[in-house]
């Protein structure tokens, strides 16, 4: 078996992930984030032979990491918006339990050809899936200033969203943006000096966001899991800010993302999820000592109680 690559991506809240899926050893279960491989690894070592576990990234990067030559496990090299469609094609109706990590790999942010991180000068990309799609160059060089004012209200809750937009569509105007320094650059002014960090961070999640879909590809992730997790099987969803864990929040209470619940003729509120736990599970101070990365990540956990009510 492959050995985990450690400096890909280090699990997070790993312990917690494997007690919240409830694993049983003959089950079905479905890693949609393989990335690093850490969390597969550990369901896989909790399952018996009649086990089976899919694992999904549109990465291919992360391939390398995919455990291929332990017979229980199947990769799957797809956005995992994509869930239903290719669990249907291995012959899977019905999984015991579905995990879903919504980090940016560490090898992601620390590669600097890929344009995730502000820290170092790379193309102006972002894409998970290298092989196709729009960059995030494409994005700064072609929106309208109105559109860039939105997705960096929107995605990056910017304060100063529409002067950042037109800062970008006054420099693009004298040539094209290419890379993430010129990118900073164009946006130092408007960052300050006190936490200019952060507000290349607030950026650069926006226009990653766009870039691939995100919010839109976990609606249909979500939406999907409430069909082919088996009435008393678990979904488990790592979230690592606002923008995402507000709506799998509302989506763990309700089985939609923008929490409008279905009710019945008297008023009791239906769902095909029920939350496990009144609050998110977060890391030990020891975990965020060792990983510094998660220390804004949030566990929530919900059990399907039926899809009868799902959209």
């Amino acid at each position: 078996m492959n050995t985990e690559r450690r400096d890909y991506h280090v699990p997070a809240l790993l312990e917690e992930c494997l007690e919240a899926l409830h694993l049983s050893p003959g089950g079905v279960y479905v890693d949609v984030t393989l990335g690093g491989g850490g969390h597969s690894r550990a369901i896989l070592s909790r399952l018996g032979a009649g086990g089976r576990l899919f694992a999904f990234d549109q990465d291919a990067d992360a391939e390398a990491n995919a455990p291929i030559d332990d017979p229980r496990f199947v990769f799957v090299r797809s956005n995992f918006r994509y869930l239903a469609s290719f669990l249907r094609y291995h012959g899977v109706d019905r999984v015991d339990g579905v995990l879903a990590d919504l980090g940016v790999s560490s090898h992601h942010f620390d590669t600097p050809e890929r344009g995730f991180s502000f820290r170092f000068d790379g193309e102006v990309d972002m894409r998970m899936n290298n092989r196709a799609g729009r960059t995030a160059a494409e994005i700064v060089n072609t929106y309208t200033e109105e559109e860039l004012a939105r997705l960096l209200h929107t995605y990056g809750e910017l304060a100063n969203a529409r002067r950042a937009a037109e800062a970008i569509v006054r420099a693009r105007n004298e040539r094209p943006i290419r890379t993430t320094a010129e990118l900073t650059a164009i946006l130092q002014p408007l960052a300050g000096r006190r936490d200019a960090t952060g507000y290349y961070a607030q950026v650069f999640q926006a226009l990653r966001i766009e870039v691939n879909d995100e919010m839109g590809a976990l609606d249909d992730m979500l939406r999907q899991a409430l069909h082919v997790i088996r009435p008393g099987g678990r979904l488990a969803v790592i979230t690592y800010h606002s923008l995402e864990d507000r709506p799998v929040k509302r989506f763990m209470r309700t089985g939609r993302m923008d929490g409008q619940g279905e009710e019945d003729v008297f008023g009791n509120r239906l769902s095909p999820i029920r939350p496990v736990g009144r609050k998110p599970i977060i890391p030990t101070a020891e975990e965020v000592e060792r990983n510094p990365r998660v220390r804004s990540a949030k566990l929530r956990v919900g059990e399907i109680c039926s899809v009868s009510g799902a959209k």
